[in-house]
Formats: structure tokens, C-alpha cells, sequence
């Protein structure tokens, strides 16, 4: 009979110790779940009236850069600039080895004399329609062949400018690596990317001003001299071409500059500043909102500062929109899908 009881006992036991660590793991299990949502402020988003004036930043280039690389190959007799030096349209850069233009020459001139023989010939009915063109046709394509070995003999400067590289002595085989560079400084182009949402903004002529940190108190007027028609599907950008006169010289290519375009007035959205945040490592932005519950991650780009508060524009079109619920307190500690508990 005490053997009965001693199992009875021992059996009430291991339940009861068991009933006592599933309530400890539910206890558990519930503390987890609690944990795990977060508490958070949030905010309606609504759309703002705000005079957009939009600042980027590039690097200037010459309006034209032409790498001086003659068509054929060979010695190179003379080279008449240096780095640095300023030459007009026409100046003469470089002179190339004079074999092959001499034999064209030569060529030339006793095809020539051929030519203008059968040419009489052919007046006076001597010779056949088939003499004729054969021997206009080797006539013509010695002119062409000459013409081509004059131009790439004697290089000159096809616009205005100054000698940015030259990679060659006098005396040197040319083998096809540019001789010289020749850039354009009286007047500077600049390529800026501005984002989608204000391409039916941006048109061609519209003026912009240009600004250097190295000239704090000069602003360099501008013109949008190209829009490029398609959108890079990557970066949700546009492209701007910039016509930048610049006869004082004082910006050069290489330069990084800012740029300001006056866009008029439109409807943006603006957040507080601290509810953007920056993932660790590279300059993506994003912030979350509240969605039924959850967090969800939008990733934005920033526009136009306003003392607290920054224009934001959603990477993906629509991603962001007015009444959405902005999480504007407990956002650091938030991942995409996190579960929140609202609090005022």
C-alpha cells in the first residue's frame, strides 16, 4: 500500500511541476510578445504649399574636350603647343610624319595628267564611256585620299581653347593614344540629375545659377540648355544639360559647383527632419509609417530644407502619399514589418 502511495505522490509531482514551467513558459512567450511591440508617436502626412527652389550639386566640364588623335600612324615630326597653351581655331597643333601625304601627292598629279588626257580623248570621241569613269573615279578617290592624309598630316585645332594634356614628344611613334587633349574654358557644361517628380517642371531655356565655394560672393548665371527625355530607372532621375558662359574664366572644368533652379510653387510632402533616417553606410534615406499596425519602410529622397522640417519624395512613385501615419518617435528602433503600439 506505501509503495502506491509513494507513486500516486510521485506522478501528482512531476504534473505539477510540469503545469508550473508551461506557466512559465507562457509567461514567458507572453513577455516576448510583448516586447516585441514597439511603441511609437505618430503623424498624418499632408501636403504642403511650398516655393520649391531646388539645389544639386555637379562637376563642370568643358563645353568641348577633343582629344587631338590623328588617322594614321607614324612619327610624329613636331608638336607646336604645350600644356597650357591657348590656341584659336585653325592654329596649327601638330605636325605628322610627311611620307605618306608626299606619295599621295605624287600620285596625284600623274593621275591628274591621265585624267585631264582622257578627258580631252573623250571630247573628241576617242575613247570609251568605261576609260572615262574608270579613270575619273581613281582621279577622284586620290583628291578624297589626299584630302584625308592633309587634315591628319597637319592637325589644327577645330574650336578655340586650351591644351589640358599632351602625351607626346617630338620624335615619338604615335600609336594611337591621344597626342594632345584641347578643351573648351570660355564656356562650361554641367550634367545635373534632378529627381522624376519634377520633370514636368524643369524646360529647356529656363535659367539657373551656378555657385562655387571658391568664389562665396559670385554667381555664375546659367542655362538649361538640354532635358533629357528618359528617366534612369535605377536612380529615378533625369538629366539636365547646363550651358555656363564663362568669359572672366574664373571656374574651370573639374570644378565641383551648386546649383539653384527656381521651380515655382508645387504640393510637397514635409516631414520633420529627425523622422528621416539614413541607413548606416551609404546616403539612402528612408522613414517609416504606420500601416495597420505595422511599420513600413519607404525609402525617400530629400528635397528643399525648411528650418525643422525637409521635403521628402518617395523613390517609388505613390510609395508615399497624404494621410499616411509618419512614425515621428521610436522610428531608430524599427525594422520593416515591426509591429507597433501607437501612444499619443
Amino acid at each position: 500500500m506505501n509503495k502506491i502511495f509513494r507513486i500516486a505522490f510521485i506522478v501528482i509531482a512531476a504534473v505539477s511541476i510540469a503545469a508550473c514551467g508551461g506557466k512559465k513558459n507562457e509567461a514567458k512567450s507572453a513577455t516576448t510578445t510583448k516586447k516585441e511591440v514597439e511603441k511609437v508617436k505618430v503623424q498624418e502626412i499632408k501636403s504642403q504649399r511650398i516655393a520649391k527652389q531646388l539645389e544639386l550639386s555637379t562637376t563642370l566640364e568643358g563645353y568641348e574636350t577633343m582629344n587631338i588623335s590623328p588617322s594614321i600612324t607614324g612619327h610624329i615630326e613636331h608638336i607646336y603647343v604645350q600644356v597650357g597653351s591657348r590656341v584659336a581655331k585653325g592654329s596649327m597643333l601638330v605636325r605628322m610624319d610627311q611620307t605618306q601625304l608626299n606619295t599621295t601627292r605624287i600620285n596625284l598629279s600623274s593621275t591628274k595628267t591621265e585624267f585631264e588626257r582622257v578627258a580631252a580623248l573623250k571630247a573628241s570621241g576617242s575613247i570609251s564611256e568605261q576609260v572615262y569613269d574608270q579613270t575619273k573615279a581613281a582621279y577622284d578617290q586620290l583628291v578624297e585620299t589626299e584630302r584625308f592624309q592633309t587634315e591628319n598630316t597637319f592637325v589644327k585645332a577645330q574650336f578655340g581653347g586650351v591644351i589640358s594634356a599632351k602625351n607626346y614628344e617630338d620624335g615619338e611613334m604615335y600609336t594611337g593614344a591621344p597626342i594632345l587633349q584641347l578643351t573648351q574654358i570660355s564656356r562650361l557644361k554641367a550634367l545635373i540629375n534632378i529627381p522624376e517628380s519634377y520633370f514636368p517642371l524643369v524646360k529647356q531655356g529656363m535659367k539657373v545659377n551656378v555657385f562655387s565655394d571658391i568664389y562665396p560672393d559670385k554667381v555664375f548665371p546659367a542655362t538649361i540648355e538640354i532635358v533629357y527625355p528618359t528617366i534612369d530607372p535605377s536612380t529615378h532621375t533625369f538629366q539636365a544639360k547646363l550651358n555656363i558662359p564663362n568669359g572672366g574664366e574664373k571656374i574651370r572644368p573639374g570644378m565641383y559647383v551648386r546649383t539653384t533652379l527656381a521651380l515655382g510653387e508645387i504640393d510637397a510632402i514635409v516631414v520633420p527632419y529627425q523622422s528621416v533616417l539614413k541607413l548606416t553606410g551609404s546616403n539612402d534615406r528612408y522613414l517609416f509609417v504606420e500601416d495597420e499596425g505595422s511599420a513600413r519602410r519607404v525609402a525617400v529622397t530629400l528635397g528643399q530644407r525648411f528650418d525643422d522640417q525637409i521635403e521628402v519624395i518617395p523613390v517609388v512613385p505613390g510609395d508615399l502619399k497624404e494621410g499616411d501615419k509618419l512614425v515621428i518617435t521610436g522610428q531608430a528602433r524599427l525594422v520593416d514589418g515591426s509591429k507597433l503600439e501607437v501612444v499619443e
